[in-house]
């Protein structure tokens, strides 16, 4: 009677059994769904960790290499890592989340840096402007009441040419001085077990502090063919489409990753709740069983 009373059965032993019964099937149902989800997020994990893995040092080098130019070029200096001339006023905040859900805490981690981006961003006297990546981020902000600009949509796997063309506007709105600056929050991707949320400034471009201590404590000398200004002005933007792509590219890894080991966390869960229905299955069962050879043996007992 425990057993059935556990998961809420207070029928007769017959229709206890049948519950049971029931439960089972639906659980066996649900850990087959959840397996498959999680070998389909496997396959994409391993695909989309595969691109990030490849893009990632190409990343990091331009950086660097951006660094040291600007380091070693004296006064020359670039629009895109200066403020505007005039403050807008307005911050562009470019938020990426997931389009499905059942990925763990993927897109509650992505929206709370979002929301104290936000926060920061009136706390400096400046208007937020949002705009996303994926359906989750628009019910948050519609649920919080805040306008969303534009929604993008770059799907599992993004190409260059989808985020070059958001790059060269943001870059172009940018240096209209529509904005004093722009910044993109998403799920950096560490590890398989390790995952940030992370806001990243974009535009005006920060630099590699590393890099450019290391090139002011350099006595070297350096000629730029071309120009220091030139190579900046051919630099910088291709560095901002790169760092955004690779934003782009961590968030799907990280929500691929998310979503796998939350599908099989859900997988073993229902195998342990199975176990569970199976033995109270079987006791109800017996139980039953013994009920049925009581009466047959007080029946005979009684004609004799």
């Amino acid at each position: 009677m425990e057993g059935w009373a556990r998961f809420g059965y207070h029928l007769c032993p017959m229709a206890q059994i049948r519950e049971i019964k029931k439960r089972i099937v639906a659980v066996r149902t649900i850990r087959r769904i959840t397996k498959t989800m999680q070998m389909i997020a496997t396959a994409k994990f391993t695909a989309s960790l595969s691109r990030a893995k490849a893009s990632r040092p190409y990343m990091e080098r331009i950086r660097q290499l951006v660094a040291e130019v600007a380091a070693r070029a004296g006064d020359a200096a670039h629009p895109l890592c200066l403020p505007p001339a005039k403050a807008a006023k307005k911050e562009l905040i470019l938020v990426v989340t997931s389009d499905r859900g059942l990925c763990g805490a993927y897109n509650g981690h992505v929206l709370r840096t979002a929301m104290k981006a936000i926060k920061a961003c009136r706390e400096a006297g400046r208007e937020p402007v949002i705009e996303v990546v994926g359906k989750k981020a628009v019910a948050f902000f519609k649920f919080q009441k805040i306008a969303i600009v534009q929604r993008h949509a770059f799907g599992d796997r993004p190409k260059f040419e989808q985020v070059e063309t958001l790059a060269d506007r943001l870059m172009n709105e940018y240096l209209a001085g529509q904005y004093d600056a722009c910044r993109v929050v998403f799920m950096k991707f560490v590890s398989n077990s390790k995952q940030l949320s992370e806001s990243l400034q974009l535009l005006p471009m920060s630099l590699p502090t590393a890099a450019k201590a290391e090139a002011k404590g350099s006595e070297s000398l350096y000629e730029f063919t071309p120009a220091a200004d030139q190579l900046l002005g051919e630099l910088l933007p291709r560095t901002v489409k790169v760092s955004l792509f690779q934003a782009i590219i961590d968030a799907v890894v990280s929500e691929n990753v998310m979503r796998m080991v939350a599908m099989k966390s859900a997988t073993d869960n229902a195998a342990g709740l199975g176990r569970t229905l199976n033995r109270s299955y079987n006791r109800a069962r017996q139980a039953r069983i013994t009920t049925e050879l009581t009466e047959i043996v007080s029946g005979a007992a009684a004609l004799e």
